[in-house]
C-alpha cells in the first residue's frame, strides 16, 4: 500500500512551472543584490581602506563566500533531496537563502561595531551560498521530473529564466535607488532596502512551493528502488566521471556570465569613468538579451540534443573572448553595449539547456545530488575568484588577457563535453 500522500496528485503545469521559477528568481535576486552590493557598496561601509582596490578585492572575496558553500549545500541538501524528495527540500533551502539574505539588511556596518561587522557578513553569505546550493538543483528537478517526452530542456529552462527575471529586478531596485536618493542616503540606508524587501518575496516563494507535489519521477523511484543510503558516497564511487567532466562543462557559464555582470560593473565605474546609475542601464538593457535566447537554446537543445548545443556555443564563446579588449576597452558606449549584448546572448544559449543537461548525467535516486554538485562545483571553479582574477589581469596585463581567460575557460568546457558520457539516465 502506497503511503506518499503526493502518489495520487499530480502537478499542474501552471504550479510545475512557476514553481520553479518563482524560487529561482528569488534565490538569484537575493544572489545578484549582493553581487552589486559588493561592488558599489560593501567596499566603502565595511572594508573601508585607504586603496580603493584593495577594498573592492576584499569586498569581492565574500562575495566569493557563497561559492564554497554551495557545494556544501548541495551535498546536504541533495542528500535528502534524494531520499526524503524534492518538495520539503526545496523549502527548506528557499527559507534558508531568505533568511541569509534579510539578516545581511540590518546589519550595522564597520564604524559601528568594526570587525566584527565584516565577520557577520561572511556568515550570511555563506547562509546564501548553503540555499542556493540547494535550490537550484531542486527547481530543475522538479521542471524536468515533470516534463512530457521531448519536453524535456524546454520545462529545464524555465527554472533558468529565474536568472536574468532575478537580475533585472536586483539591478532595477539599485538603479531606482540611486534615481530616487542621494549618493549620502544611498550609502547610509538605501542600500538596505533591496536585502529587507526581499522578504516579501520569499513569502510568495513559500507559498507556491508548499502546493506542489512531489515529482513522478522521483515517486516512480521509490516504488521501484530503495532510496540510496549516502547519495555523495554513491556519486564518488559510481559517478566520477560524470562529476568531473560535468563540472567543466559548466565552467564557462560561470566565468562568462560573472565577467559580464561584476568584472564589468567594476570596471567600468572605477577605470572607464561611468556612473553607477549609467552602466547598470546599460547591463540591464543586455540582461533581455539573456532572457530572450534562453527559449531559443531550450528550443534548441530539444531539437539538436543538449551536448550538441553546448558544444556550439562554447566555440562561440572562444571567439567572443578573443574580441573582449576591443569592445570594452574602447570606452564607446555604444561598442561596450554591443558587447555585453552579445555576451549576454551567449551566456543564454549556454545557460538555458544547462540544467537538463546535467540532471540527465545521473539516474534519479542520486539526480538532485549529482545535479547539484556538477552545477556548484563549476562556481567554485568558474565564479568564486573571476572577478577578483579579472580585475588582477586587467590591472597588471591588460583587457586581452581576460579576453584570454574566457576564452580558456571555454575551450576546457569544449573539451570535456566531447569527453563526457553520452549516456542519457531514465526519468
Amino acid at each position: 500500500m502506497n503511503k506518499n500522500p503526493d502518489s495520487n496528485q499530480v502537478n499542474s503545469l501552471k504550479h510545475v512551472l512557476f514553481g520553479s521559477l518563482i524560487g529561482t528568481t528569488i534565490e538569484f535576486f537575493d544572489f545578484y543584490i549582493y553581487a552589486n552590493a559588493a561592488v558599489l557598496v560593501f567596499p566603502q561601509l565595511f572594508f573601508p581602506g585607504s586603496n580603493p582596490t584593495n577594498s573592492i578585492l576584499q569586498s569581492l572575496a565574500t562575495f566569493s563566500i557563497a561559492f564554497f558553500a554551495r557545494p556544501i549545500g548541495s551535498a546536504v541538501f541533495g542528500h535528502y533531496g534524494d531520499k526524503i524528495g524534492r518538495k520539503t527540500t526545496l523549502v527548506v533551502a528557499l527559507l534558508t537563502m531568505g533568511i541569509s539574505t534579510v539578516a545581511i539588511g540590518f546589519l550595522p556596518t564597520y564604524a559601528s561595531i568594526g570587525i566584527t561587522a565584516p565577520l557577520l557578513l561572511m556568515l550570511f553569505r555563506f547562509g546564501q551560498g548553503m540555499g542556493l546550493g540547494g535550490e537550484w538543483g531542486g527547481a530543475v528537478l522538479l521542471a524536468i521530473e515533470n516534463a512530457p517526452p521531448g519536453k524535456r530542456a524546454w520545462y529545464g529552462m524555465f527554472p533558468q529564466l529565474g536568472a536574468p527575471i532575478g537580475l533585472l529586478l536586483s539591478g532595477g531596485t539599485f538603479l531606482l535607488l540611486s534615481d530616487t536618493l542621494t549618493n549620502e542616503q544611498f550609502f547610509d540606508y538605501g542600500w538596505r532596502i533591496p536585502f529587507i524587501a526581499s522578504a516579501a518575496l520569499v513569502v510568495v516563494g513559500f507559498y507556491i512551493r508548499l502546493k506542489i507535489t512531489e515529482t513522478p519521477s522521483f515517486l516512480a523511484s521509490l516504488e521501484t528502488k530503495k532510496p540510496v543510503k549516502t547519495p555523495l558516497i554513491t556519486l564518488l564511487k559510481s559517478y566520477k566521471r560524470e562529476l568531473v567532466f560535468g563540472t567543466l562543462a559548466a565552467v564557462t557559464t560561470f566565468v562568462i556570465f560573472y565577467l559580464l555582470t561584476v568584472f564589468t560593473l567594476s570596471w567600468a565605474t572605477t577605470d572607464l569613468g561611468f556612473t553607477r546609475r549609467d552602466f547598470l542601464k546599460i547591463q540591464l538593457f543586455s540582461v533581455l538579451f539573456f532572457g530572450l535566447s534562453i527559449p531559443i537554446s531550450a528550443l534548441l537543445a530539444d531539437k539538436f540534443g543538449r551536448r550538441l548545443v553546448l558544444i556550439v556555443v562554447s566555440v562561440a564563446i572562444v571567439l567572443f573572448g578573443l574580441f573582449f579588449s576591443y569592445f570594452l576597452g574602447s570606452g564607446n558606449t555604444v561598442f561596450i553595449t554591443l558587447f555585453l549584448c552579445i555576451g549576454m546572448v551567449l551566456m543564454g544559449l549556454t545557460y538555458g539547456p544547462l540544467g537538463t543537461f546535467l540532471s540527465e548525467l545521473f539516474p534519479t535516486e542520486v539526480r538532485y545530488s549529482g545535479a547539484s554538485l556538477t552545477f556548484n562545483f563549476a562556481g567554485i571553479i568558474g565564479a568564486a575568484f573571476a572577478p577578483i582574477i579579472a580585475i588582477w589581469i586587467a590591472k597588471n596585463y591588460g583587457l586581452t588577457y581576460v579576453g584570454y581567460y574566457l576564452s580558456a575557460a571555454a575551450l576546457v568546457t569544449f573539451i570535456s563535453l566531447l569527453l563526457i558520457s553520452k549516456k542519457e539516465h531514465q526519468f
